[in-house]
């Protein structure tokens, strides 16, 4: 697969950093060469993209105290689908971006991008997706098993599985975490059951009504006081029925008085009307009164059940601590709720059990399709960097690159890898890290980063003198590799090589310039004959001989 190649870093600045005064280069596509003498400066070229991506700083990154540093780069940042992450981050999405970051003079650090302050995390999770800088030190990263796994899933083209897998186990994970709560939640309900039923059993047998207290403890009143009610509603009879001063009467005679007299006048007949009401409400009230005594007898039998009952609302309020028949009902509800979740217990679990074996069965399927593709990349990998190797002086070189099914789901699938590594003909494997010897690690990792950027969209690389050791042949393979590398990424390398260099897309010297008695690191970009300089001196030294020019012209041609 080959991508349209469009170079990332288009330019830098730098200003009041290190050896630098102020330093602005543009930078193309292809590959790009820095060059210069040991200790002109080529370091802090990379100290300040590091720092504009994110890296630490302190007052000693600038050169001049009183005036503040400031590194700014920009990005053509269009084809590597990074606008969900500018989005998260509440960033401004442009295809150019630029970043800035500033040191105070009082130490202060403050960064940019594309004008929105952030902060240096941020700097840094952008960083790996625009920058790879590629030196010995990073060789290391080859024997981690995460990156070991990225190479083969670039190859397997498992992106999209791979996310599918991920999105699956945190489902998966996520439910796993809800079961164990639901069994803690029942181990512990289940240790309260047993008292839960008996005080739920207590108050169903109790059937408390509402409002049921309110009325049993005014019917106590009634029959506690029975002989009084008794005598005081004889007493209300008698002054409404006595045939001599009862009220009954009097009303009769106050109404027949009235009558005589209501056709004489509207309110004299008002009067009448009026009085003839109340003689029919008080005869209402006797009756009622004549029934209320009726009713009102002292039974020792319902007294003795009223108290009995009272008690019992006493009782369950003072043992669940509450003041109403309306609260005992609502803990007998709260305790229903609590014995039925322990009664469905099995249910409920089934139940998430199943979610959980749902999602465990399409975790496996995918699981199945990322470890087919897998095995299926393996051999095209190790083909790949055997013959890479061998072109560059490692003619012996073999991988063995084993996938072991695990029982477990894995960060990335249900496999783990085993990517040993053999240097000598006859050699047992062994991990990288133990069997490699640096200068092979940077040829290994120089391989697998060749085939990478034939498979997938790399950031734009450096590679920081990675070609120390090695000379003749083998540099040229690898300013071959780097070339080939070119055609689909933009590639930086800062080399002592003069076969490396001539290779480049584009050539730029790093040197060191002294005015009154202050010395300053400069970048420039070099033209055709001053690179045929440069690779001259590169070849012979200060002194350069003709056939060192000669020389640098071939290896351009």
């Amino acid at each position: 697969m080959r991508y349209k190649l469009r170079n990332l870093l288009l330019h830098l600045s730098i200003q009041n950093y290190a050896l630098i005064d102020q330093l602005s280069i543009d930078f193309t596509k292809g590959l790009s060469i820095i060059t210069g003498e040991t200790g002109s400066g080529k370091s802090i070229l990379l100290g300040a993209l590091g720092l504009v991506l994110g890296n630490r700083a302190d007052l000693s990154s600038l050169k001049n105290n009183d005036s503040k540093c400031v590194v700014e780069a920009e990005f053509n940042i269009e084809d590597y689908t990074l606008e969900e992450f500018f989005t998260n981050k509440d960033l401004d999405y442009e295809h150019t971006t630029i970043i800035r970051r500033e040191i105070l003079p009082s130490g202060k650090s403050r960064a940019f991008v594309n004008d929105t302050p952030v902060t240096l995390s941020v700097l840094n999770e952008l960083k790996s997706k625009l920058i790879d800088i590629h030196s010995q030190h990073q060789t290391m990263q080859l024997s981690d098993v995460g990156f070991q796994f990225s190479i083969l899933d670039i190859l397997a083209k498992n992106e999209k599985r791979i996310a599918s897998y991920k999105r699956g186990l945190k489902k998966y994970n996520l439910l796993c975490k809800e079961l164990e709560l639901l069994k803690q939640e029942q181990d512990s309900a289940k240790q309260q059951y047993e008292y839960n039923l008996h005080l739920f059993n207590e108050l169903e047998e109790a059937d408390v009504k509402e409002n049921e207290q309110e009325e049993l403890e005014q019917k106590l009143d009634v029959l506690n006081n029975v002989e009084d009610i008794k005598l005081n509603l004889s007493e209300a009879i008698q002054i409404t029925t006595n045939e001599e001063i009862g009220a009954q009467n009097l009303l009769n005679a106050l109404e027949s008085n009235l009558q005589k007299i209501s056709a004489y006048s509207s309110s004299y007949e008002n009067l009448h009307s009026r009085i003839t009401s109340l003689k029919i409400e008080l005869d209402d009230v006797v009756g009622e009164l004549e029934n209320a005594n009726e009713d009102v007898e002292f039974n020792p039998t319902e007294l003795e059940q009223v108290n009995d009952r009272l008690q019992i609302l006493y009782t369950l309020q003072k043992k669940h601590q509450v003041e109403s028949t309306k609260e005992l009902i609502h803990i007998y509800q709260v305790l229903a709720e609590k014995v039925g979740s322990v009664a469905s217990a099995s249910e409920t679990l089934a139940k998430k059990e199943s979610e959980i074996n749902e999602v465990a069965k399409k975790l496996d399927e995918v699981a199945s399709l990322i470890s087919k593709s897998r095995a299926k990349s393996i051999p095209k990998l190790q083909k790949e960097l055997e013959f890479l190797l061998s072109e560059l002086g490692m003619p012996n070189a073999r991988f063995s690159i084993t996938l072991n099914p695990s029982d477990k789901y894995l960060a990335n699938g249900k496999d783990e890898l085993a990517f040993l590594f053999s240097a000598n003909k006859g050699g047992s494997f062994g991990e990288l890290k133990k069997v490699a010897s640096g200068g092979e690690l940077s040829r290994i990792m120089l391989s697998i980063k060749k085939v990478l950027s034939e498979n997938t969209k790399l950031p734009t690389i450096i590679f920081d003198e990675i070609d120390t050791g090695v000379s003749g042949e083998v540099s040229n393979k690898i300013a071959h590799i780097m070339e080939e590398m070119s055609k689909y990424m933009q590639v930086m390398a800062i080399t002592h090589l003069p076969q490396i260099a001539a290779k480049g897309t584009s050539h730029y010297k790093v040197y060191k310039k002294e005015i009154k008695g202050i010395t300053s690191t400069n970048l420039k970009q070099l033209a055709k004959e001053e690179r045929i300089v440069e690779i001259a001196e590169m070849l012979s030294g200060k002194n350069i001989s003709e056939s060192a020019l000669i020389h640098a012209k071939e290896l351009l041609n």
